[in-house]
């Protein structure tokens, strides 16, 4: 057992999940501010620890059916790097360091770090074997990353948010879902949750929830609710880079069959970074440059 395979145990390149937590406060405009950003990495480390803490879980009680596949065969579990014990005693770490860091943090977000855990071990055990429930908790476990988000800085998580997090969460499952299912169809091994879909079905799924996602963003851009929280009308441009993203992981996903890990795909494709770069960048000129130019002209 080496530093490489425990970092490749506890699947670091997907704790860029959890920067989620930071949506609430950026989105209030507040990310910037010293305490909440404080608050913010730490809610973020804390749901690191328990999101590992649940793929060595996970990675326990999947290594048999792993070894049969041709890509899971290769995690420490399953290939033998890490014993099972070894994996307990990092189990145990991880989610002793996971739960004490969010109490400190608050009881409410170790309610939220506390749900997101048990929910996983559900999905573990049992709930990812039924078609659609798994999904709806992917869904799920991104609503709590928000919700945890919102708690730890203090800042209220709109129905917005809500909304199009969990739309959003449901395209990433669904595509995971369908690269699973292409994979399967070769080797001939489809687990009890991919004997619920299939390819028209996981297409048109995945259609429709990002042809929901789109308008409820839309609906969101022209909300004038937002326009005044925001304090600009402007917010529809963002909606350019939203639309084009959503277009770019389905063409990955339907053309060219990539997206059975979504956070390898985010990591690994050009086109998306530039987009999501895009849309960042819009949203801190609408959020955020006005304050930092009244800043700037107050201290001339």
């Amino acid at each position: 057992m080496n530093v490489r395979n425990i970092l490749v145990l506890l699947r670091v390149e997907h704790w860029v999940k959890n920067l989620f937590i930071f949506i609430p406060a950026f989105f209030a405009g507040h990310l910037f501010e010293l305490e909440i950003l404080e608050r913010a990495f730490w809610g973020f480390f804390g749901f690191c620890l328990m999101a590992s803490a649940v793929y060595v879980l996970n990675d326990l009680v999947d290594a048999p059916q792993d070894r049969n596949h041709p890509d899971k065969c290769r995690r420490p579990i399953a290939s033998g790097s890490i014993r099972p014990p070894q994996a307990r005693v990092i189990l145990a770490v991880l989610l002793s360091m996971g739960l004490l860091t969010s109490g400190l943090l608050g009881p409410e977000m170790l309610f939220y770090s506390v749900s997101y855990f048990l929910v996983n071990v559900a999905y573990s055990f049992s709930l990812k074997h039924l078609a659609l429930i798994d999904v709806s908790l992917i869904g799920l476990g991104f609503l709590f990353r928000v919700l945890a988000g919102g708690i730890v800085t203090g800042v209220v998580v709109s129905q917005w948010l809500i909304v199009l997090t969990f739309l959003l969460a449901l395209v990433l499952g669904l595509a995971k879902r369908r690269g699973e299912y292409i994979i399967a169809m070769g080797e001939n091994n489809f687990r009890k949750a991919l004997e619920g879909y299939n390819l028209p079905f996981l297409d048109m799924a995945m259609v429709v929830c990002s042809t929901v996602s789109v308008v409820a963003y839309l609906m969101y851009c022209f909300s004038p609710e937002v326009a005044e929280r925001i304090g600009s009308d402007k917010i529809f441009y963002t909606a350019f880079f939203v639309i084009v993203g959503i277009l770019r992981y389905l063409q990955l996903t339907l053309v060219f069959n990539k997206t059975e890990s979504p956070t390898r795909a985010l990591l690994r494709d050009r086109f998306l970074q530039v987009v999501l770069m895009g849309w960042i960048g819009c949203f801190v000129w609408l959020l955020y440059a006005k304050k930092w130019l009244n800043l700037l002209s107050s201290h001339g």
